[in-house]
C-alpha cells in the first residue's frame, strides 16, 4: 500500500513538473492602426478627450494645440500664448474631458508665493534636460481648454529661474506641476501645485545639486507621490548609483515625507513615469546596456515585483499592468519575439507580475512616443519614424 502510495505522489509530482514546464509562451500579436499623423520636432506630447486627438507643442517659438479626429482631419488649430516666447510641454484631460497643457512662457505675472531661489547643478546629465534653458522662460504656464471649445485660459507663476515643465497631473481638487529649474550652476527639481481656479501655491524644491523630476500622481488627500533621478542625498537617503531612480512623497503642505530609492551599483537609473497605481517605469543604464525597469510598488512604497528588459530606455506604464517601451532583444516569455532593431512593444502583467499578453506594431516603427486613455477610444499606443506619428489602438 505504501509502495501505491508512493507511486501515485511521485507521479503526480512528474505530472505537475511537466504541466509547468509545458506553459506556453504568450503570442505577440498586432495593435490595430488608428491613425497617423505627420511627425515633428514641433511636437511634445498628445492627449485625448472623446475621440478628439489634441496635439501640443511649440510651433515658431510659441505653444500651440492642434485638434484632430480619428481619421486625422483638424478640427483647429491654435496659438495657446501671444508671448514672444512660450513652450508647451506636458498635458493631460481631467474627467469632464478639459484639456490641461502646461509649459513655460516669457511674460511675468507676479504670484502670492513666488519660488525661492535654488543653485543646483546636475554633473552626470542623466535625464533628458536642455543644453540650455531659454533665459526668459521663467514663468510656468497652465493652460485650459473646455471640452467642446477651442479657447486657453492661461493660468501662471512667476518663477525666479528658468523652468521646463516635465509632467502635470489634475483631478477634482487641483493640478499639480512638476519639472525642472534652472540657474547659472545646472538643473533642479520643483513641484508646485494649483486650485482649479488657477491659483497657484509656494513651489517645493527637490534636492539641491543633482535632482530631478519626470512625473507625478495626485491622491484625494492632496498629496502627492513625484519621481525622477537624483545624483545626490535626499532626506537622509545617500546615493547608491552613478545616479538613482527616485520615488518621493510630498504632504498637501509640500513638505518631503519620505524618499524611495532605486539603486543599481555603477549604474544610472530614472523613473520616467507612474501610474495611478504606482506602477512605475524607468530607465538602468549600466556600462552600454540600457534596459527599461518596470516596477510595482505598494500602496506603503514597497516593491511588489519587478522586470528589466533590453530597451531603448524609455517606459511608459498606465494602470496596473501595462507597459510600454521599445524593445531590442529577445524576451523570454514571448513566443515570437526577436527584434532587429528597436521594435515599441505592449506588454500585460498580472497581479504577481506575470506576463499575461503583448502587442506590438510593425517594424518601421522605432521610438515609444505616449500610452494614454480615453474613456471613448481606450487604450491608445503612440509609435514614431522619421515621418509620421503612428496612433494604435488594442480593438
Amino acid at each position: 500500500m505504501k509502495r501505491i502510495l508512493s507511486l501515485v505522489l511521485l507521479f503526480s509530482l512528474i505530472s505537475a513538473s511537466a504541466g509547468f514546464s509545458a506553459t506556453k509562451k504568450i503570442p505577440v500579436v498586432p495593435l490595430k492602426l488608428l491613425t497617423k499623423i505627420a511627425n515633428s520636432d514641433e511636437t511634445s506630447g498628445i492627449v485625448v478627450s472623446g475621440e478628439t486627438i489634441i496635439v501640443f507643442g511649440t510651433k515658431t517659438g510659441k505653444a500651440f494645440a492642434r485638434a484632430i479626429d480619428t481619421q486625422g482631419q483638424e478640427l483647429w488649430n491654435i496659438f495657446l500664448d501671444p508671448a514672444p516666447a512660450s513652450i508647451a510641454t506636458a498635458g493631460t484631460v481631467d474627467d469632464a474631458g478639459n484639456i490641461w497643457i502646461a509649459g513655460s512662457t516669457s511674460r511675468p505675472r507676479a504670484t502670492a508665493n513666488p519660488t525661492p531661489s535654488v543653485s543646483p547643478l546636475n554633473p552626470d546629465n542623466v535625464v533628458n534636460i536642455p543644453d540650455v534653458f531659454n533665459p526668459s522662460l521663467n514663468t510656468i504656464a497652465l493652460w485650459k481648454i473646455d471640452v467642446g471649445t477651442s479657447i486657453p485660459t492661461l493660468f501662471s507663476a512667476e518663477q525666479n529661474s528658468p523652468v521646463l515643465v516635465t509632467s502635470v497631473a489634475v483631478d477634482k481638487n487641483g493640478v499639480a506641476i512638476v519639472g525642472i529649474t534652472a540657474t547659472g550652476k545646472g538643473t533642479s527639481g520643483f513641484v508646485i501645485s494649483a486650485n482649479l481656479a488657477g491659483n497657484f501655491g509656494t513651489s517645493t524644491i527637490v534636492g539641491v545639486t543633482s535632482t530631478t523630476l519626470e512625473t507625478v500622481i495626485r491622491h484625494a488627500d492632496g498629496s502627492l507621490t513625484v519621481a525622477g533621478a537624483s545624483g545626490e542625498t535626499l532626506k537622509g537617503k545617500k546615493l547608491v548609483g552613478f545616479i538613482d531612480g527616485v520615488l518621493i512623497t510630498i504632504t498637501n503642505t509640500g513638505l518631503i515625507a519620505s524618499v524611495i530609492r532605486s539603486s543599481a551599483p555603477r549604474a544610472k537609473r530614472n523613473w520616467l513615469s507612474a501610474s495611478t497605481s504606482l506602477l512605475l517605469g524607468g530607465e538602468v543604464v549600466t556600462g552600454k546596456k540600457t534596459e527599461s525597469a518596470i516596477t510595482k510598488f505598494s500602496k506603503t512604497y514597497s516593491p511588489v515585483w519587478s522586470h528589466r528588459f533590453e530597451s531603448t530606455g524609455l517606459t511608459i506604464t498606465f494602470g496596473q499592468k501595462y507597459a510600454f517601451f521599445a524593445s531590442t532583444s529577445v524576451i523570454s516569455q514571448l513566443s515570437n519575439w526577436s527584434p532587429k532593431k528597436s521594435r515599441p512593444i505592449l506588454i500585460a502583467f498580472d497581479a504577481r507580475g506575470r506576463i499575461t499578453q503583448a502587442f506590438t506594431v510593425p517594424v518601421d516603427q522605432r521610438d515609444v512616443v505616449a500610452l494614454i486613455a480615453s474613456k471613448t477610444l481606450g487604450l491608445l499606443c503612440l509609435t514614431s519614424n522619421a515621418d509620421a506619428i503612428s496612433i494604435y489602438s488594442l480593438v
